[in-house]
């Protein structure tokens, strides 16, 4: 298949191409030599996606958002560090908050040295225009994962070449979002409107007109008077005249293998059937399931607020959950509770598990990153708010996401109703794709969110300040510019 050699070609380059902050000699290769062919340049752009293969990989992006929420429950004997977000029990040590740091910031470097090398090839300059603009537009991702997650962040915008380079303060979070911005207006410029053949799969101008859309809304926060909704509004209105992306018919298609870089797809991250697969088959399944290789082992359970929430006819919830399965073994089947405390018997999230994957931890489902649905929902929740109630708009984008999983459309809402439902539709709609926390943060409604979900005892010990995750301990030792968030 085109994704999967395209997702091939990552790897490759990721481990044979692209230094990263320590700027290790592959073969021999270097980044002083590396940077002369338009090869060099297409194998460079294509390494950049490598790095989001494992903040997506292992629930590093999504983990936050899954049981740092109201979504999901870790197991409670397993991961720790998982548990302590859970709980809220944060700490500068936390391997979660680590990681989402350094990844985030080693695929910065790797555009960082695209943009600044690739000028100088002598080469067709609509495809160095395409790999710059690729470069801009996973910068300005990794960037908007950062400033989400820890506030004032670092602003790196040159190639770090010495360890002289590393002591960088942290920036207004306005400066951040600033450079967001100008990236993905840089990419939107640059990049294509879509790819054939072993390109499938790359950023696309639609993909950073999207994420424009989203960080606009973003922006906008909890602000009824904010100038960003009307940004916001209008972007994912272009997003949609440009007539290049529709729902699928059923919700199961959009996640089917063969429609991955399909038409809901802005932009996602691809994954290959055991050979560079995700860990979120296995990973999800419940515990000591034979149903998936190496068994399920139960990371993580999802909340009954959440399982309950779906509406009896609404279609997305049994392509989204796993409630039972037969037993190979037996040939039983063994039903499954979102209140049982069993990790073996809990209802499981489902809906991007790869199933034809025969090596644990190698399914090959993509991450969907952005879809239409999302821009759908974007588009009305801001022109809700920019009008002071829902217009026709707004109605019809709402209402689209709605009719697709069988639900009636919904009419006569004022603005508060009609905000509340779309809050409602992106929570059903786009669970466990990295969405909830963000959202619940965005509207100011982070702290009351979490201590409403209280089953299997969470009492989290949540306060305002950790709308923040902490900054990272050993990012603290090795930049004495940082400082640390409030709380930690």
């Amino acid at each position: 298949m085109k994704q999967i050699i395209i997702s091939t070609l990552f790897l490759i380059a990721c481990a044979a191409c692209v230094p990263d902050l320590d700027l290790e000699r592959v073969d021999t290769k270097s980044v002083n030599t590396f940077y002369q062919t338009p090869e060099d340049a297409n194998s460079a752009a294509v390494a950049l996606y490598g790095q989001l293969r494992d903040l997506y990989r292992d629930e590093v992006i999504n983990t936050p958002n899954n049981i740092a929420s109201d979504d999901a429950i870790p197991f409670l004997t397993g991961n720790a560090d998982r548990v302590a977000l859970w709980n809220y029990n944060l700490t500068p040590v936390n391997t979660f908050v680590g990681e989402i740091w350094a990844s985030a910031y080693s695929g910065i470097q790797r555009s960082n040295i695209l943009l600044a090398r690739v000028p100088a090839i002598d080469m067709d300059e609509d495809l160095k225009g395409q790999y710059l603009g690729e470069a801009y537009f996973l910068r300005a991702l990794h960037y908007f994962n950062l400033v989400r997650f820890f506030g004032e962040v670092p602003l790196v915008l040159e190639e770090v070449s010495s360890l002289a380079d590393i002591e960088v303060p942290r920036q207004p979070i306005d400066d951040v979002y600033n450079a967001i911005v100008d990236d993905l207006q840089q990419a939107e410029q640059l990049l294509p409107l879509s790819y054939t053949g072993n390109d499938e799969g790359r950023a696309t101008r639609g993909a950073a007109m999207g994420l424009l859309a989203k960080v606009w809304l973003t922006r906008a926060g909890d602000d009824p008077a904010s100038s960003y909704w009307g940004q916001a509004a209008d972007k994912a209105e272009e997003v949609i005249n440009l007539g290049l992306y529709d729902l699928w018919e059923n919700y199961q298609e959009v996640f089917d293998l063969a429609n991955r870089c399909g038409k809901e797809s802005l932009f996602e991250v691809l994954y290959i059937t055991d050979l560079a697969g995700n860990n979120l088959a296995t990973g999800y399944a419940p515990r000591g399931a034979p149903i998936v290789p190496g068994n399920g082992s139960g990371i993580l359970r999802v909340t009954g607020s959440l399982f309950n929430l779906y509406e009896g006819a609404d279609e997305r919830k049994s392509v989204t959950f796993l409630t039972s399965y037969i037993d190979p073994s037996t040939g039983g089947q063994v039903e499954l509770s979102a209140e049982n405390p069993d990790p073996a018997l809990a209802v499981s999230f489902w809906k991007l598990a790869d199933l034809t994957a025969t090596l644990s931890g190698q399914a090959g489902k993509s991450f969907p990153y952005l879809r239409f649905s999302d821009i759908l929902l974007i588009y009305a929740e801001a022109l809700n708010e920019r009008n002071g109630g829902p217009t026709e708009q707004a109605y019809t984008a709402l209402n689209r996401v709605r009719e697709r999983a069988g639900l009636p459309e919904l009419r006569n809402l004022d603005q508060t109703a009609f905000r509340e439902a779309v809050l409602n539709e992106r929570r059903l709609e786009l669970c466990f794709e990295a969405n909830r926390w963000f959202d619940i943060v965005r509207r100011n409604r982070l702290v009351e969110t979490v201590r409403g979900e209280n089953s299997f005892s969470r009492n989290a010990n949540i306060q305002t300040f950790n709308r923040y995750l902490p900054i990272p301990q050993r990012e603290m030792d090795a930049n004495g510019a940082l400082t640390q968030n409030e709380g930690y």
